[in-house]
C-alpha cells in the first residue's frame, strides 16, 4: 500500500533514499493493522514508533544540514515543521495505544501518510 514514487522524488539522492524508507516503516506499520493473527500489537506499533522516531531524526538533521549547505531559504520553515513531527511523536499517549492498539496504528497511519504527502509534495520538493 505505501509505496515510495516517481512523483515523490525531489532529485537529491540521499533524500529520496530516506524518503523511501519513511514509506518503508509505513508499509510496516500497515502490514501490522492488518495482521489479524496479531492479537496484542502494542510491542509492535512502540517498536515502531521508536523505529520511525529514530529514523526521522536522523533523516531531518541530514536534510536539514544539506539545507544549510545549500543556502535554503526555506530552512527555518522545514526546521519547524520537522520539529513539530518529532513533537508529535513524543506527545503520543502509549496508555492508549495499549488500550485500543488498532485506532492507534490507524492514527499512525493517518498522521504519517499525511505528512508523507504533504510535507515532500509541498515541502521538500522545493529544495530540489
Amino acid at each position: 500500500m505505501y509505496e515510495f514514487k516517481e512523483e515523490y522524488k525531489t532529485g537529491i539522492d540521499f533524500v529520496d533514499a530516506e524518503h523511501q524508507r519513511l514509506f518503508e516503516i509505513a508499509e510496516d506499520a500497515y502490514q501490522l493493522q492488518q495482521n489479524e493473527f496479531i492479537p496484542d500489537k502494542y510491542d509492535n506499533i512502540i517498536k515502531i514508533l521508536e523505529e520511525l522516531r529514530d529514523y526521522t531524526k536522523s533523516h531531518f538533521a541530514h536534510e536539514e544540514s544539506y539545507m544549510k549547505e545549500i543556502g535554503y531559504k526555506g530552512m527555518f520553515t522545514q526546521k519547524v515543521q520537522h520539529d513539530a513531527f518529532i513533537a508529535k511523536l513524543d506527545e503520543m499517549d502509549l496508555q492508549s495505544l495499549d488500550e485500543d492498539s488498532d485506532e492507534a496504528i490507524n492514527d499512525i497511519l493517518t498522521f504519517l501518510t499525511n505528512w508523507l504527502v504533504s510535507h515532500i509534495l509541498n515541502v521538500d520538493k522545493l529544495i530540489g
